[in-house]
């Protein structure tokens, strides 16, 4: 086990914060720090999260709910601010997206390096709670899809134009690196599924990664899956919420689109139209290249392969935390069979004529 975390760590150093041990701080001191930081004071309850410690505060004498988040000592101080700025640059961009707002400490700072009870360097910020229901727990439609992909367009023109020193991080769940985590795929105990996501591997690398350095590049959200989107409840077709920049890269623009199309293909029925139709909507706000398009299908079998095989392999060394680690895991594995006999070529003529535009002669 130790020769293998040793090859895996030579492949991916960048996923040593995702096998860090959780670094939890006690609600009291939590409490204490609102207080001091932000002159906040009421209820406060511990909020799950993969890797920083989050609270959910309940303002004495009523007020709207907020969010505090304290990031995790293994990470750079400089990635929480990337997300910092990212919100920021949004707010200003457009103003009615929604996505949380940082509110200022008593100093008037959208964030603050603190040291916690034990001594270790984190990053405090107070935001917004966001009211919703978690897409999850909402029915599935199409035109729900087309509210996603439609409002991701926007976010993706919003973050246009952000530059940070972080955003060039090399991130475990970048695409662009997708055929690293092939040794992660050893903990794929079934050889037909290990197989399948090997040629989704192969497919990216050999065909589309050569070509990702000629499609457009920005900062990108790239985690836009269910669990990071809220819906209005009485109105699930409507995304209310987007949540958690803690994924943010800078990669090529359609990279975003193909995260979030890993999360709506139909694993049971037409997954060419599904991605096509998602692929359109997108397109109807901030319009795609003929590249970008060929690209799609490469990208997001590229993607269904990484969250089966970091899943997997996170899940062996956290087994307490396999349930949530897990929880995308046999859907994805359907999603990337629904898509195992497509070609390139095929989604990019379904997209075409999802837009109602004339096919083009594949690059």
């Amino acid at each position: 086990m130790e020769d293998l975390d040793a090859a895996i760590r030579a492949a991916l150093p960048e996923a040593a914060v995702l096998t860090a041990p959780p670094a939890p701080v006690a609600t009291e001191w939590a409490a204490d720090l609102l207080q001091r930081l932000y002159g906040m004071q009421g209820q406060l309850k511990p909020l799950t999260g993969e890797r920083d410690a989050n609270f959910l505060l309940e303002p004495a004498g009523g007020g709207a709910r907020c969010m505090l988040k304290l990031s995790h000592p293994d990470e750079d101080p400089l990635v929480a601010d990337f997300q910092t700025q990212a919100l920021l640059h949004v707010a200003r961009t457009d103003p009615a997206l929604p996505v949380q707002r940082l509110l200022p400490d008593r100093y008037g700072a959208p964030s603050v390096q603190i040291e916690d009870a034990e001594g270790r360097t984190r990053v405090a910020r107070v935001f917004s709670y966001l009211e919703g229901l978690p897409m999850p727990q909402a029915p599935r439609s199409a035109a729900q899809r087309s509210s996603v992909a439609r409002m991701l367009a926007r976010l993706d023109r919003a973050l246009a134009g952000l530059d940070h020193p972080a955003s060039a991080r090399e991130l475990p769940w970048d695409i662009q690196r997708a055929d690293r985590v092939r040794p992660l795929l050893v903990h794929v105990a079934d050889p037909a599924r290990r197989a399948l996501a090997e040629a989704a591997l192969d497919g990216f690398e050999q065909r589309t990664k050569p070509k990702l350095a000629g499609l457009r590049r920005q900062p990108i959200h790239n985690d836009f899956n269910l669990y990071n989107l809220l819906v209005d409840p009485a109105d699930p077709a409507r995304v209310s919420g987007i949540l958690d920049f803690g994924d943010m890269v800078h990669a090529p623009l359609v990279d975003d689109l193909a995260v979030a199309a890993s999360y709506h293909i139909d694993e049971q029925g037409d997954a060419l139209a599904t991605v096509a139709q998602f692929a359109a909507d997108y397109h109807a706000v901030s319009p795609l290249t003929d590249a970008e398009t060929l690209a799609l299908l490469d990208l997001v079998r590229a993607r269904l392969s990484m969250v089966v095989a970091i899943s997997g392999w996170r899940a062996a060394r956290q087994p307490e935390n396999a349930p949530y680690l897990m929880r995308n895991n046999a859907v994805s594995w359907a999603r990337l069979q629904a898509c195992a006999d497509l070609t390139p070529e095929q989604v990019q003529d379904a997209i075409h004529a999802a837009c109602r535009t004339p096919e083009t002669t594949h690059a």
